[in-house]
């Protein structure tokens, strides 16, 4: 009987031909389902991946200059590109303090009103890429300095807006125009500014009340439950911003901001003309000569100037805080009021509520006074305003040597009349005065009006919430790649019926 040979025996050891054979991976139509099916993922998790890559931001620009009483300020925003519509945050990114006094003060040469403007200008031409220029809007908005020239001499008022007009047309963004805000306007905008800021408006949160301080006027805007506008409708303003309805009251006061309420004080303690005067405002051993004239230039006081008046006066001062209290006093009206009730000078205004901002001069003011901190009590803040203008003019000299000392000599002056505008003027009780919170700047970007006003005029706030998808794009992206691959798996699996078709039969020899 013959010997088997075990190595030779095909029942043994099945070839490497036949073991591809009898595994159906290694057929054509797996192996090309599998290799389409490895491309599809990869694919996708390509596109998932780029379309979550960060990108490099577009960004969009505008520019507001502010044409105040004392300076005039440049402002750029700054915006994603892709999100100006109802959703982009437009903050302040650069300004320029121009040099030189406000617009209304080149009235006698309207050509330097312009060329003041063009040192910041240059600035922003620099600072915004070339690229954008073009597209750039850029605004002037004039405010109570210029409200008063207008008053004053409306042909001079032209003059100088369009010198300032015929400056901003050299430069190369796209000019808007120069106009001068109403009192409620600037009001207003101010109120929009610190509420976009503060996010209160996008989310419906309850709105803060904005107190402006200029040189020449002053501003109050406040949300109130119980105004309808029937009683004032020349203090009503209505908003419709992000959905929501805001019945808006603002007034501005034209005359009281703090320089020109300091000339009306000072009209008050010069009405017989004298040749000096003890000024309880001003520290003890400040004494400087000033004249009638300046002092009376001004639409605020000018028909109050006595005749028989001498050229100059000595304005000494006492330092005596309740005593400048009383002289602040006597610029405000609280005789008449036709309505149910007002401010001061008959001005219907309904009583303060709500947390509010004070910005501009309020913050500057209080803020060198060292009482922007509101959880003080009024009592301790008034004992302090009392113990600074008690403090010797000398003294106080050398102790701010860097200050400017025309400003250094009016803050006694400054800090009395805004405690006596907030309690007297506008109501605040000790409680609502502990709900101010003194502000320069929100996330960055100044308090003003400035923002509010350029938001109001490219339409950057919109009446509607803007609708928004429910899923985030990087959350749908993500979803979208786990069902096609878990699809992918469903469908090999579908094909494991044909996979022992695909086998072809072995025979044994």
């Amino acid at each position: 009987m013959a010997a088997v040979n075990n190595e030779s025996s095909p029942l043994a050891h099945p070839s490497d031909q036949e073991m591809k054979e009898k595994n159906p991976w290694h057929t054509p139509v797996t192996i090309i389902i599998t290799v389409i099916g490895v491309i599809a993922i990869v694919a996708l998790v390509t596109v998932a991946v780029l379309q979550n890559k960060p990108l490099p931001q577009k960004y969009k620009y505008g520019i507001v200059l502010d044409a105040g009483s004392s300076h005039t300020a440049l402002y750029i925003y700054e915006w994603p590109a892709e999100k100006d519509n109802n959703t982009g945050r437009a903050q302040q990114k650069h300004s320029c303090k121009v040099k030189g006094p406000g617009i209304s003060s080149y009235a006698s040469d309207p050509q330097k009103a312009g060329e003041s403007l063009t040192a910041c200008m240059q600035d922003a031409v620099a600072w915004v890429p070339s690229k954008r220029h073009q597209e750039t809007p850029l605004y002037l908005g004039a405010t109570a300095g210029m409200r008063l020239l207008n008053m004053e001499d409306s042909v001079a008022s032209d003059k100088v807006f369009q010198a300032v007009s015929n400056t901003l047309q050299k430069f190369p963004f796209n000019y808007q125009g120069a106009r001068l805000l109403s009192g409620p306007e600037e009001g207003a905008f101010g109120w929009i500014t610190v509420n976009y800021l503060e996010d209160r408006l996008k989310q419906g949160l309850r709105t803060t009340g904005a107190l402006d301080l200029g040189g020449a006027s002053t501003q109050i805007s406040f949300v109130s439950d119980n105004f309808d506008g029937s009683e004032s409708p020349q203090n009503f303003m209505t908003f419709r911003l992000y959905g929501n309805d805001y019945n808006l009251y603002t007034h501005s006061f034209l005359c009281y901001g703090k320089d020109q309420a300091l000339r009306m004080t000072l009209a008050h303690q010069t009405q017989s003309g004298p040749a000096s005067i003890s000024d309880p405002c001003f520290l003890s051993g400040y004494s400087e000569t000033k004249n009638y004239s300046m002092l009376y230039n001004s639409p605020c006081v000018s028909d109050r100037k006595p005749s028989l008046a001498p050229v100059t006066f000595t304005h000494n001062g006492r330092g005596n805080f309740q005593q400048c209290q009383e002289a602040v006093l006597r610029v405000f009206n609280f005789t008449s009021c036709k309505y149910s009730q007002c401010s001061f000078n008959g001005v219907y205004q309904p009583q303060v509520e709500g947390p509010f901002g004070a910005f501009s001069a309020y913050y500057f003011v209080m803020n060198f006074l060292n009482l922007t901190d509101t959880s003080m009590p009024l009592a301790q803040v008034e004992e302090k305003l009392a113990r600074f203008c008690s403090t010797p003019w000398q003294q106080i000299k050398e102790q701010y040597k860097g200050v400017n000392l025309k400003y250094l000599a009016e803050y006694c002056f400054s800090g009395t009349y805004i405690v006596t505008l907030l309690t007297k003027g506008y109501n605040f009780t000790s409680e609502a005065y502990s709900k101010i919170k003194y502000i320069k700047k929100i996330k960055g970007s100044d308090a003003g009006w400035t923002l509010g006003y350029m938001l109001n005029l490219t339409n950057m706030i919109p009446a509607e919430a803007p609708d928004s998808p429910p899923l985030p794009q990087a959350g749908y992206i993500s979803i979208v790649t786990l069902m096609a691959i878990l699809l992918f798996i469903l469908f090999i699996i579908s094909l494991r019926p044909l996979w022992h078709r695909c086998i072809r039969p072995t025979h044994i020899i």
